[in-house]
């Protein structure tokens, strides 16, 4: 298959390899060439060998070929003329008139610079003044005194907003007669199990037990949430004071009357401590007590948005009750306070961050921007905003404005608590180099022609943000990666540098693709690429944004990123990771 000189172009430092019998002294265009993007199949299956003094596509370009060689024959010096003489690799472009040759007249009025080429049938161009070097063209008397560099942007840090969050610490959990905290001891009332259950009829039963870190010999339902326990104090989502109890952290899971785990690709349940990957952003940390809150909703409900939507807004008032103790404590009594700004930091590239969060309906739902951290009531559905993307500030992400909904993959899952500590929007938002303007939330639906709409309006919105880069995540793996390239092929084709952050590995290798997905990282984990049933296996990590971000940082310099390997290849992820580190 032959190839167009755009994709010369983009593999000019590629081999040349002709794609079918082409003659003795033919000059070699890319219409001769075989697309590089192929050359590990072909290798495969042996019908390609390519030798090391192989030459590349740009060196090839506009030669004679001095002998006739049949498909799929690598250029070697020996076939081409001038043979290993030095050539620079062609730039490629398309249908240049020769009339646009002619020596142009160049004069300047004010501040715009006017050429006029006469033989190019009057193509006139004004181009602003100040843009020009040194020169003839700027008349002294029209312009202020030329200083000796050019003014660089004016670097600053500008706090938008602040949000304080203050820890308290839990050392441990008891079931009694009515809801406290009181020297580090949360005690949960009892009967709440039962009044909750008031939020959605859907709800028929409850139960909340204490699963301590010593005790993770237990079994459990497939885990459908991981959710931290926060209330506000001051102001809204995103800023102000926030209470936030530490140490431990509330489980939701789920099964139908039927006894049906609550569940989609994969589920969970089964000992606790053999079913989740503790101390995962997502995931309960080792020394975590987890509150463990299992609810038993209508039968056949299981796959529907009211099913399991019911079982977190019962959870929600259980969750609700503590937070009106948690409210009162005294600021004196917190073990830290840690404080995170909203910082715009002007005369750094500007980023964004797109997070794909699911919206097919059924049990693949989120609520955006809930009344309280990390809760349900108030918050909006994505998937009943029409998915559109949805942009918060880094703030109101740390400061839990995501409740997921989702019972995806459990191993890929992001769930409540990932969006409360999200590493990647904690990264970026502290680094230093680049000036973080928002985090984009946009669902996936679950038809194609609702995915390509809602992935256009994403496009316009980053355009219009005006950003140097962007980053795309998705969790999960399958249907939700048609938006995925989706996005960012709308982002890239604006001229905007863009990486994608996905699990794919060997289960859920990627199906599609675009020009744009030229730099990618990858969530997988797990020895055998696939989705391991544990709980934040396969989720982003510390790691994982370091990546992510060095990534984008090298591609918005101009750096030359190497194609990904055909086939996954757990190797070049830790080959990638300990260049981050040294660097």
């Amino acid at each position: 298959m032959s190839i167009t000189p755009e994709t010369a172009n983009q593999h000019k430092n590629d081999p040349a390899v002709v794609c079918c019998l082409t003659q003795e002294g033919t000059i070699i265009s890319p219409a001769d060439l075989e697309d590089p993007a192929i050359f590990p199949d072909l290798e495969d299956s042996g019908l390609l060998k390519i030798p090391e003094n192989v030459l590349t596509i740009g060196q090839v370009l506009g030669k004679k070929l001095l002998k006739t060689v049949d498909a799929l024959t690598p250029l070697t010096p020996d076939l081409i003329e001038g043979g290993l003489e030095e050539t620079k690799p062609e730039v490629i472009s398309e249908n240049v008139s020769a009339e646009a040759k002619a020596t142009p007249n160049v004069t300047s009025t004010g501040n715009v610079i006017k050429i006029h080429i006469e033989e190019g049938k009057g193509i006139n161009l004004e181009i602003p003044a100040i843009m020009t070097a040194a020169g003839g063209t700027e008349r002294a008397a029209e312009q202020p005194e030329r200083k000796e560099e050019i003014e660089k942007p004016k670097i600053e840090d500008r706090v938008k907003r602040t949000l304080l969050m203050r820890e308290f610490d839990v050392k441990e959990v008891r079931l009694g007669d009515e809801t406290s905290f009181e020297n580090g001891i949360l005690t949960i009332r009892k009967t709440l199990a039962q009044d909750a259950l008031k939020a959605d009829p859907l709800a028929k039963k409850m139960e909340i037990d204490i699963i301590t870190p010593d005790n993770k010999n237990v079994f459990t339902n497939t885990i459908m949430d991981v959710i931290p326990i926060a209330t506000k104090v001051e102001g809204s989502i995103g800023e102000g004071i926030t209470h936030v109890l530490s140490g431990a952290v509330v489980i939701l899971t789920g099964v139908d009357e039927s006894g049906v785990q609550v569940h989609e690709f994969g589920s969970c349940e089964g000992i606790i401590g053999e079913k989740v990957r503790f101390g995962r952003p997502g995931c309960p940390d080792e020394n975590d007590i987890m509150i463990r809150i299992h609810v038993t909703i209508q039968a056949g409900t299981g796959m529907e948005r009211r099913g399991p939507y019911a079982a977190h807004k019962v959870c929600d008032a259980v969750i609700q009750e503590i937070r009106e103790v948690l409210k009162k404590k005294d600021a004196s009594e917190a073990a830290r306070v840690i404080e995170y700004k909203d910082i715009e930091r002007l005369g750094r590239p500007r980023v964004v961050i797109v997070k794909e969060i699911m919206g097919q309906g059924a049990m693949h739902d989120n609520v955006i921007l809930p009344k309280e951290p990390a809760g349900v009531f108030g918050g909006r559905p994505n998937v009943d905003l029409g998915n559109i993307p949805v942009v918060l500030s880094p703030n109101e992400v740390r400061d839990g404005g995501i409740h997921a909904l989702t019972c995806i993959g459990p191993a890929s899952k992001e769930n409540t608590r990932h969006y409360f500590r999200e590493p990647l929007v904690n990264l970026v938002a502290e680094d230093e180099e680049v000036n973080l303007v928002g985090v984009v939330f946009v669902g996936s639906p679950q038809v194609n022609d609702e995915k390509f709409y809602v992935s256009e309006r994403l496009g316009a919105l980053i355009e219009a943000m005006g950003v140097d880069g962007a980053i795309v995540t998705t969790e999960g793996f399958g249907n939700n990666h048609i938006d995925f390239a989706s996005h960012i092929e709308q982002i890239g084709k604006r001229g905007i540098p863009v990486v994608g952050v996905t699990y794919a590995a060997y289960q859920g290798q990627l199906i599609v693709g675009n020009k744009y997905m030229d730099a990618m990282i990858e969530l997988n984990k797990d020895p055998n690429g696939m989705e391991s049933e544990i709980l934040g296996d396969n989720t982003l990590t510390r790691e994982d944004a370091e990546r992510a971000l060095a990534m984008l940082k090298a591609k918005m310099a101009g750096v030359e990123i190497k194609p990904a390997p055909k086939k996954w290849d757990q190797s070049v992820i830790e080959r990638n990771q300990k260049l981050v580190k040294k660097a």
